[in-house]
């Protein structure tokens, strides 16, 4: 069944947290409570629901029959897949309330080896033409009683909240269920000519080609984007050629069709980020595990490399190590826990932990990759906790606010750019590889990327304004020049010097845009800008990829180089679907300070 549907600063993070819509899932009542143990009323489930970062969305209706009553509850972590679903935040509130002894045992299906015994009985063989395609597979096996039709639709939600959000569209990862006893083994998943294959997709009656459901089938027009530039699709299949699906657009009619009553189900994921594919495992696999069904690994064979070996069985634990201290986590809080109370909080978020003095060496559980920074660990240790646990204190000093220097002569310039009758603009700070680095012609070798992204439009950390500034003109094309735009914020980038190993700075990007626009203009604009600000400077001629040769400069103060300006370059304007010439340039506010 495939259903219709480099770490950064605590602060960039949080940015990049707040802008994604948070998750809602539908819980059938009695499914979760039966997974929960205990029914609390639900003033009091309200209040539990905060150790999740969760809120009570909506109360079941009371007229509906038991088995169809359904739990509408706001996820406020975006961080958390693992909770967008009923078995995932079941799970969690469980062993927040009981500790390490609700915490559940899943090592025996978890492989942290490339072979098991156990998974060569249930073998899928990769091809090799799907290295450029769509290159990576996990999977696994689950026995042991029927599905009934509350599991199934929880199921089918489990799969489009991971698949839509953490999987990006489907498209870093998409998720099958199939009827594993009408599987031969081993599974092929291989490429195929689109225009040669012919199946009964699931919800249709009639064969049609996969280059036919790409453009006929309600899915393959939803999800057919994914494949369209490619030349041959992704096909799944078992031993005796039955076509299990396309991934990831639809399943088979027969193989694929899952119903109530089905025991043993084989699930599969598809993707090109190997990462996502193994935590999205995990995930679903514990979700089953805890609802009563054994797992059965499955060995996955690819011909190239995937990052944990070509061999892999899945479910596969893979998760890193993270530490803090004792001192790093009171002085954060406010408080003044010991060791033991530390671990104890961790525990009741179902994580492992190991001691050495001060220091606590936090196990992360399968499913959880969320942990980049001892932070994580602290903000854990507050959620084990309970938020309830801190009392609100009223501040001990008085303080008196005032303007930063920086902030001041930062509204010094945007008053100078104004002048020179320029229009300030506001930007994100995070943007795409394809905007920050492709379409600037510049290397990534100093670009930060957030470790876990949820969505490739906020994967890197902008390191310089004008990729936003030619993102703001590429839309202005109607409106009348000149164009006279400038930002002053944020860039970051990598830096050793840094004992993070990244540097942040508050800059000046401005940009023109006009038939006129040139060196000379652009030049005449840092003379004034600079002169009114009583700096010295002196221009020195540069080599930037993202303008014209000969036609940009540097600029240097007191013997070091703090910005650049320069007509920029035509492979960059076409780049931006940008016709009319432009000149641009960044300068380094906090250099005058």
């Amino acid at each position: 069944m495939r259903s219709g549907n480099v770490k950064l600063s605590a602060f960039a993070m949080q940015i990049y947290r707040k802008d994604k819509t948070m998750p809602k899932i539908d819980v059938n009542e009695k499914l979760f409570f039966n997974l929960l143990g205990t029914k609390p009323d639900y003033t009091d489930f309200e209040k539990i629901l905060t150790s999740a970062k969760a809120e009570l969305d909506e109360l079941p209706d009371e007229d509906a029959a038991e088995d169809e009553r359904c739990i509408k509850i706001e996820l406020n972590d975006t961080n958390r897949p693992d909770l967008w679903s009923t078995a995932g935040l079941a799970r969690l509130l469980r062993i927040h309330a009981g500790g390490k002894s609700n915490a559940p045992l899943y090592e025996s299906f978890f492989s942290t080896t490339e072979h098991s015994q156990d998974a060569e009985k249930r073998i899928v063989i990769v091809d090799k033409s799907l290295e450029k395609i769509r290159p990576f597979m996990t999977a696994f096996v689950i026995s042991g009683k029927p599905i009934d039709e509350p599991m199934l639709l929880d199921i089918i939600q489990t799969q489009e909240k991971l698949c839509w959000n953490f999987g990006r569209k489907r498209k870093s990862f998409s998720m099958g269920v199939y009827r594993s006893d009408m599987i031969q083994w081993p599974v092929h998943y291989t490429s195929v000519d689109p225009d040669a294959v012919r199946f009964i997709p699931l919800g249709c009656e009639n064969e049609m080609t996969c280059r036919q459901i790409i453009s006929e089938h309600p899915k393959g027009k939803e999800y057919g984007w994914i494949l369209k530039d490619t030349k041959r699709f992704p096909l799944l299949q078992d031993s005796k050629n039955e076509i299990l699906s396309m991934a990831p657009i639809i399943n088979s009619a027969t193989i694929g069709a899952v119903k109530t009553g089905d025991t043993d189900l084989l699930v599969e994921l598809t993707g090109n980020d190997m990462i996502s594919l193994l935590v999205a495992t995990n995930i679903v696999a514990c979700d089953f595990a805890d609802a009563g069904y054994k797992i059965l690994p499955v060995q996955v064979q690819h011909p190239y490399e995937t990052g944990f070996g070509k061999t892999i069985t899945t479910p596969f634990y893979f998760q890193q190590t993270t530490s803090t201290t004792k001192q790093a986590v009171n002085k954060l809080l406010g408080s003044d826990f010991s060791v033991k109370e530390i671990t104890a909080a961790l525990e009741r978020m179902d994580c492992k932990t190991k001691t050495a003095g001060d220091t606590v060496t936090l196990i992360p559980p399968a499913y959880r990759n969320d942990f980049l920074h001892e932070v994580d660990i602290i903000e854990d240790v507050m959620m084990g906790k309970t938020v309830d646990f801190f009392e609100p204190e009223v501040p001990h000093e008085f303080t008196i606010g005032r303007l930063s220097p920086v902030t001041a002569l930062s509204r010094k310039i945007k008053t100078l750019m104004i002048g020179f009758g320029y229009q300030e603009m506001i930007f994100n700070y995070l943007g795409s590889k394809k905007d920050f680095i492709d379409r600037m012609n510049i290397p990534a070798d100093r670009v930060i990327e957030i470790a876990n992204p949820m969505t490739e439009n906020y994967q890197f950390v902008r390191p310089s304004i004008i990729a936003s500034l030619l993102s703001a003109e590429m839309v202005s094309g109607h409106a009348v020049y000149p164009h006279r735009i400038f930002e002053i914020g944020k860039i970051a980038f990598l830096c050793e010097e840094e004992n993070t190993g990244t540097r942040t700075r508050q800059s000046l990007g401005f940009l023109s845009a006009s038939q006129t626009a040139n060196y000379n203009e652009a030049a005449s604009l840092v003379a004034g800008l600079l002169y009114y600000l009583d700096a010295e400077y002196q221009v020195q001629e540069a080599a930037d990829p993202r303008f014209i040769v000969g036609r940009q400069a540097s600029i240097v103060h007191k013997g070091e180089t703090i910005g650049i300006f320069g007509e920029v370059h035509p492979q960059v304007l076409s780049n931006w679907d940008i016709t009319i010439p432009c000149f641009a340039g960044e300068l380094d506010i906090e250099a005058f300070l």
